[in-house]
């Protein structure tokens, strides 16, 4: 059935949610177990996965509305829509929010990441203190899922990013020896005025590739999902691992973040696009016009 934005949408539509849960826990268990697996991920054929795993780390912001993401009756509304477009390849999302989209049947035929570390919560007093605390390489293997992301943010000011370092490759490790892939993203973070800050310089961005690709026994089944930024073509040129291109907090007008996007798409190694707010949240309201568009980027 189509979902609809609207101000008239039942306050209760998601109440069946709630009485499976408490009645038959072991629902989302049997709805992984029956969904269809998507068909195979091939080189040349980017891939569109839509990402929806902020809320977990309390980063429910999308432009100026500090709690965008905070009504998950309305974030399910919003990615049933972009999963209906059948262009959408999968989802990656943290363990309560997939359990739902199992539960409601939106995953057949999709690509299904699990988001693995989220303990390091936006504004934390240890933020960087990012622990793994969401889906581990055996759930995502009883859930038929097919890899796990890591958020790997490396603070040279901060201690902590040694045990966050340690912890990404111990996860790479597990998912690669049951055969899932390792989505990594990692940054180059610094302390701004009390609050960390993700470097976006090109030179950052290539040193926390380079970083992140050798974590683990073996990049065999690593990938990297990065940041568009300027001279994306140095940034591609530090590694030959898969890559997915992320959305973040949209800041620019939507044609220059498309243009950004399908210029970047068009270069070696670049598999694809993992994006949640830009699309899920757009200026204008329409969540199935932007998916659509940025569907229409992809190498197909």
């Amino acid at each position: 059935m189509s979902i609809k934005l609207s101000e008239e949408r039942d306050p209760r539509r998601y109440e069946h949610l709630t009485k499976i849960r408490l009645e038959d826990p072991i629902a989302v268990a049997k709805a992984a177990k029956k969904r269809k697996s998507h068909s195979g991920i091939k080189y040349g054929k980017q891939n569109f996965i839509v990402a929806a795993d902020h809320p977990a780390r309390g980063a429910n912001k999308v432009g100026s509305n500090s709690m965008a993401m905070a009504d998950r009756r309305d974030l399910l509304d919003r990615l049933q829509i972009a999963l209906e477009n059948p262009a959408v390849d999968g989802i990656l999302a943290q363990p309560d929010i997939l359990d739902d989209l199992l539960l409601l049947g939106a995953l057949d035929g999709k690509l299904v990441f699990g988001s693995m570390n989220r303990g390091g919560l936006s504004g934390l007093v240890n933020e960087m203190d990012d622990r793994f605390t969401g889906h581990t390489a055996e759930s995502l293997v009883a859930l038929g899922a097919d890899g796990g992301k890591m958020l790997t943010r490396i603070h040279y000011g901060d201690p902590s990013t040694v045990a966050t370092l340690e912890s990404t490759a111990r996860a790479i490790d597990s998912l690669a020896q049951r055969g899932l892939y390792a989505m990594v993203e990692p940054f180059i973070s610094e302390t701004v005025s009390g609050s960390i800050r993700n470097d976006l310089s090109s030179d950052a961005v290539i040193k926390s590739v380079g970083i992140a690709a050798a974590l683990g026994e073996s990049s065999a089944y690593t990938w990297m999902k990065l940041p568009v930024i300027a001279e994306m073509e140095r940034v591609m040129a530090s590694t030959t691992l898969p890559t997915v291109l992320l959305g973040g907090d949209p800041t620019g007008s939507p044609d220059e973040v498309f243009a950004s996007w399908q210029a970047a798409l068009a270069l070696p190694g670049v598999q694809g696009l993992t994006v949640g707010r830009t699309l899920l949240y757009p200026a204008d309201g329409d969540v199935a016009d932007a998916v659509a568009t940025a569907a229409s980027l992809l190498n197909n």
